[in-house]
């Protein structure tokens, strides 16, 4: 019964790729029907909402740029109406970035903070109006936000701290209603944006206490716990899934 999200209406923003993607996939497997957000990636988000299916639940996507407030809160409508009702918010939608502080334009701040910390704002704002009491949300962090392990990495660092404060001040705010407010911390994570074979990633596997890269199936399961029913007292919290980067 751990795992079991029979009947649940979940949103996963950022939800055609990587750990979004694998997240819907995995909500949809324990049983809840899943709307998904994507940018640009149509055609990834089409073979998500397929899995979905083929798990036996209802699935939708829907196209939103995360850095869009207008366009964040009228899918976040879209996509409750087309579930009737909202139970889980996964908000996961987000961008990398890298660079010595010195050298980072500050078009690439505006563009960071906008994805990264605006639109997971704005994303929770909307669906905390629709949400039903003892519902969830769960935001997708980073391991960088409490450990940042080298140079080139302050301005993401940045926006995912701000998530955590987010975070907290939702459960707070939420928790009247039984509704909980948790960060996944995930560390290096195989994905396109963080490949374990690529360039940067012999660097990061040495702050590993395992040696290698999580999956995005390992940070699902994670989330798919989180949004279950026996994580109903975890509130307020960074949960870390990191292969020990952090300690």
């Amino acid at each position: 019964m751990m795992n079991d999200l029979t009947g649940k209406l979940v949103l996963v923003t950022g939800g055609s790729r990587g750990i979004g993607a694998a997240s819907a996939i995995a909500l949809a497997v324990a049983g809840a029907d899943v709307a998904i957000t994507y940018q640009s990636a149509a055609d990834e988000a089409a073979q998500v909402v397929k899995q979905i299916e083929a798990a036996g639940r209802r699935g939708f996507a829907f196209q939103a740029d995360a850095a869009d407030a207008t366009a964040v809160e009228e899918t976040v409508a879209r996509a409750v109406d087309a579930l009737g009702g909202l139970d889980v918010l996964v908000n996961n939608a987000g961008v990398g970035s890298s660079g010595m502080i010195s050298d980072v334009a500050l078009e690439e701040v505006d563009r960071v903070l906008a994805v990264n910390v605006r639109g997971a704002y704005v994303a929770a704002r909307a669906a905390a109006a629709r949400l039903s009491d003892g519902g969830r949300m769960i935001h997708v962090g980073s391991t960088i936000a409490s450990r940042n392990a080298g140079p080139g990495m302050t301005l993401y660092a940045l926006s995912k701290s701000a998530v955590v404060g987010m975070s907290k001040g939702l459960a707070r705010d939420l928790g009247p209603r039984g509704i909980t407010s948790n960060v996944v911390q995930p560390g290096p994570t195989d994905t396109a944006m963080n490949p374990a074979d690529g360039p940067y990633a012999e660097a990061q596997r040495g702050a590993l206490a395992l040696d290698r890269f999580g999956t995005t199936d390992e940070v699902a399961a994670l989330i798919v716990y989180l949004a279950g029913p026996t994580a109903a007292y975890i509130t307020g919290t960074e949960l870390t899934i990191d292969g020990g980067h952090a300690a």
